[in-house]
């Protein structure tokens, strides 16, 4: 499924599929099973890159590393609200990042302004986020 969307809009995967045990590691290290959605695309391929360079879903360790810094980077928890209800899995390139949220009944992908600490639906799933960073002229298409 998730090669065939891609493909739909001209671009290829970015990486080889992911290691299971890697993803394994992931949802460990974080406490929770990853959406199986974003683990099926993660299979398929280790991460999407968009035309710009923007991370439009990143790799798995990068996953990991970046929900890390972000739960646990004292200069960013003085800054911000809490990081631990939301699994972020990708960024436009400048500054703000998508995420899903844990066990939320907001479904969906939801972006963070970095600037603002605002928390907003993007998309009501996956596919719809991809479809739409993809099929988008720019970094801003979200708002």
């Amino acid at each position: 499924m998730w090669r065939g969307l891609i493909e739909e809009y001209g671009a290829g995967p970015s990486c080889p599929p992911a290691d299971p045990a890697v993803l394994h590691r992931v949802e460990q290290s974080l406490g929770h099973s990853l959406p199986p959605d974003l683990g099926a695309l993660l299979l398929q391929m280790d991460g999407i890159e968009g035309p710009y360079g923007e991370g439009i879903v990143w790799p798995a360790v990068q996953i990991l590393e970046n929900n890390r810094t972000f739960r646990t980077d004292p200069g960013i928890r003085s800054l911000h609200r809490p990081f631990d209800s939301l699994l972020f899995f990708g960024d436009n390139g400048a500054g703000d990042q998508f995420s899903f949220l844990w066990a939320s009944e907001r479904a969906g992908v939801h972006v963070w302004d970095h600037e603002t600490d605002e928390r907003s639906p993007v998309a009501p799933d996956l596919a719809g986020y991809v479809r739409r960073a993809l099929g988008s002229g720019g970094e801003d298409w979200y708002r």
